[in-house]
């Protein structure tokens, strides 16, 4: 066995591989023509952020069995070339968890007792004990926005000094949340009820500029905010001017919108800290992230198991070439009913009917958890259904194989909430074109792609030319429009229709809300599928 370790490691991660005598170990200061000609006969490949590892570089390594990341992005590796190729992608996701929470809990400390502030003045030769007066975390509410591995982490820290949890993140159950004394709310009661809020989700359309002009008149006066997630989600003048009046205590950002951080309206106010995205970076982290692909590569080449991937299993090109219209189809299903507010997830049901139950389901399964989990935490087709069963959210599915191999292939998606269920089937006409074929129990016909108005409303004359005459007036192009009633069914409440509606672009929050106002329609809901999107434009 042949293992090429393409950039440095720690002494502690070339050990792991060294501890099997027969396997021949390159490190990257032993590669002498170059890292192609070196991967020609490697079963292994270690990198971690600079090496590009790209589909010619596979092309020249047909041995190749798995790439392990050290480290969580995967930017530099193409996971699709790699699935096609059968070559499992490994990261490691998790291992610098602790790190993370550790420097949130201690910029929430510093936050409180005014550290820097202290450490400057006694510096300066000053000593101003009464004007340093701080306040404590016990009993304060903190505020978790997201509740990943991190999330939960910084949560039982702040446990531990005796403060109050509580948490928004619908990809988590309740039975998760009550195992860490966590109170679930929604967005708007977290912003309202934080003593200390504290951001621990990924970058998505929902989530960019979560923290706003808007969001921050909600808060608590004297909130004290700390991201150590991403800085795209912050409006960097709305905090900045917030922090100035007082509406906002003090702020400790780690990450930032550009790095490194050369021009900030946050430079010069005393009540930021600002660390140059230090949360990960420990010595501890940094071996664990080393440590944790090697062994995750050696127990995939010797015992075929996987840990952390990133991509699909190995798959022949006759199945990738099959399944793929339907992970997309599963994807874009779930991702659709993801954006419906219902509640937090508590099971889902994955029904499988035609020839795609006889095939590798759990494929299509990941897929769709991908897709209702997307915005969450590191979710991918690998990990999709360890994140769920980890996060509490049950997952059931049935196979109805066709009688004949002729017959269509239908995925039907149910998601359970605390508010109610929703379900959506689907299926992929023409080879590659993923199609809604019905929700909640509605017969419709759609396009699963962009951008998706979905209105369930009063089934009476004129709702229809309501809707595009709105939709007109705010210039926003219409470019599918799909109808269904709601009569065909007897467990449907009689009177009732539905519309989906692909436009061009996102639909604003203030043509949503002239939507909502018309008499007869009941709801309105926008989900954005294929393409991520920016948030909307502020009209």
């Amino acid at each position: 066995m042949k293992i090429v370790l393409a950039e440095k490691v720690s002494p502690a991660t070339l050990a792991v591989f060294q501890s099997e005598p027969d396997w021949q170990i390159v490190s990257h200061d032993q590669i002498q023509n170059g890292l192609a000609a070196e991967i020609a006969d490697a079963d292994g490949l270690v990198v971690r952020s600079a090496v590009q590892a790209d589909d010619a570089l596979m092309a020249a390594a047909p041995k190749l069995r798995v790439i392990g990341r050290a480290g969580v992005g995967v930017d530099n590796i193409d996971a699709e070339a790699a699935t096609r190729r059968g070559i499992v992608v490994m990261n490691t996701p998790g291992a610098n968890a602790i790190a993370v929470a550790e420097l949130t809990i201690g910029l929430m400390i510093a936050l409180g007792r005014q550290i820097p502030k202290a450490n400057s003045t006694m510096h300066a030769g000053k000593w101003e004990k009464k004007s340093l007066q701080g306040s404590e975390l016990r009993g304060k509410k903190l505020g978790v926005l997201g509740l990943g591995r991190i999330g939960l982490d910084v949560a039982r820290r702040a446990r531990a000094f005796g403060m109050e949890l509580i948490g928004h993140d619908p990809f988590v159950s309740q039975a998760i949340a009550r195992e860490n004394n966590i109170t679930l709310v929604s967005t708007e009661e977290l912003f309202a009820q934080a003593d200390y809020l504290t951001l621990h989700v990924g970058l998505t359309p929902q989530t960019a500029g979560i923290i706003n002009e808007k969001t921050i008149a909600t808060m608590k006066k004297g909130v004290r905010i700390v991201n150590c997630a991403r800085g795209e989600l912050i409006v960097d003048e709305a905090l900045a001017e917030a922090l100035k009046n007082g509406r906002i205590a003090g702020a400790a950002l780690d990450v930032f919108h550009k790095e490194p951080l050369k021009d900030s309206p946050f430079f010069g106010l005393e009540n930021v800290i600002l660390t140059p995205h230090i949360a990960g970076s420990t010595n501890e982290a940094q071996e664990a992230v080393g440590v944790q692909i090697a062994l995750q590569v050696r127990e995939y080449l010797k015992l075929g198991v996987v840990q952390n991937a990133v991509n699909l299993p190995s798959l022949s090109h006759e199945e990738y070439v099959e399944l793929a219209p339907y992970m997309t189809l599963a994807d874009r299903l779930g991702s659709f009913l993801a954006q419906f507010p219902e509640g937090s997830f508590e099971s889902v049901h994955i029904a499988y009917n035609g020839r795609i139950a006889e095939g590798k389901t759990d494929l299509i399964r990941n897929a769709a958890i991908e897709g209702l989990l997307g915005h969450a935490e590191g979710v991918n087709r690998i990990n999709a259904a360890s994140v769920a069963e980890e996060r509490g959210i049950r997952i059931h599915e049935d196979r109805k194989p066709s009688a004949s191999g002729g017959a269509g292939n239908v995925l039907k998606l149910t998601v359970h909430t605390r508010s109610g269920d929703v379900t959506a089937s689907g299926t992929v006409l023409h080879g590659n074109s993923a199609r809604l074929l019905s929700l909640n129990g509605i017969d419709i016909e759609a396009p699963l792609e962009g951008t998706l108005l979905t209105f369930r409303n009063q089934d009476v004359p004129g709702v229809i030319g309501k809707i595009g005459t709105i939709l007109g007036d705010h210039q926003v192009n219409v470019a599918n429009f799909a109808l269904g009633r709601a009569g065909r069914d007897p467990r449907l409440p009689k009177g009732t229709a539905l519309a989906v509606v692909q436009v061009d672009g996102k639909v604003t929050d203030k043509v949503l809300d002239v939507l909502r106002n018309v008499e007869a329609i009941i709801e309105v809901h926008q989900a954005s599928l294929g393409e991520k999107l920016p948030p909307a434009p502020v009209e």
